[in-house]
């Protein structure tokens, strides 16, 4: 499906790193973007540089979230907002569980409930999930942020079956690690972020996964592609650990 089949589309985590990157991607193409973040001086400058719509609202904030989306029709939907906060279930506090939940599971679930329906409507329509290598792997880490990005997972796939026998394509984007400025978000000290996860790295860049989405999007209609799973070639997902009894884990 060549872009021109496309006319408006909406992203999510806009006016940063992947977010970004993928709105200026579309832009290129000649797509209409509405920019949704939180940052309203980020989201202006985009808009300058762009032309894209920008939408200063948070996610998490479903009754604005629900006016904003009221009377639009989009085809391209690009669910790419995401939190982390590090840390194990064992020593997560409230806020930790709340706040990601809120932004990456159940903001990609209204954001769905609120468009999708459109798209089955027209038979037109293209959802871009953008999750994590967490949503598939195991590792130590954040583990509300695997089990939001896991939902998500399972939630690419079960649009496929909700809009089956229309022209609605669902495709799932799992970076691994990206030159992006979310660890130093997570952390609160960007310097040394930059420092610990990218200074040295060869990483994907954030127009690397924004490649991948136009990738996907102008794909002919008669394809979906589901699933694109991207880390840095010196990136290895996954691994086993075992541990006599006594000793202590790392």
């Amino acid at each position: 499906m060549p872009f021109s089949d496309y006319r408006v589309a909406l992203v999510t985590g806009a006016s940063a790193g992947m977010g970004e990157a993928i709105v200026e991607r579309l832009c290129r193409e000649g797509i209409t973007v509405h920019a949704v973040a939180r940052r309203k001086e980020q989201l202006a400058a985009l808009a300058d540089r762009t032309g894209c719509i920008p939408h200063a609202v948070d996610v998490a904030d479903l009754a604005a979230l629900t006016a904003l989306c009221r009377g639009l029709e989009v085809d391209i939907l690009v669910n790419n907002a995401g939190i982390s906060h590090p840390g194990s279930i064992l020593e997560a506090d409230e806020n930790v569980v709340n706040s990601q939940v809120d932004v990456n599971l159940r903001a990609v679930l209204h954001l769905c409930r609120l468009l999708v329906p459109g798209m089955v409507a027209r038979d037109c329509g293209h959802v871009i999930n953008i999750t994590s290598i967490a949503a598939i792997y195991n590792f130590n880490g954040n583990s509300v942020y695997h089990a939001t990005k896991a939902g998500v997972h399972a939630l690419s796939r079960q649009l496929r079956v909700d809009c089956y026998g229309k022209r609605v394509r669902v495709t799932e984007i799992c970076p691994g690690r990206v030159a992006t400025e979310i660890f130093g978000n997570v952390s609160g000290n960007h310097e040394e972020a930059h420092r610990r996860f990218i200074e040295g790295f060869e990483l994907p860049q954030a127009g690397d996964i924004a490649d991948c989405v136009a990738f996907a999007l102008s794909a002919p209609v008669a394809v979906n592609i589901g699933n694109i799973e991207i880390t840095p070639t010196l990136q290895v997902p996954g691994g086993l650990s075992t541990m006599r009894p006594g000793d202590t884990a790392d």
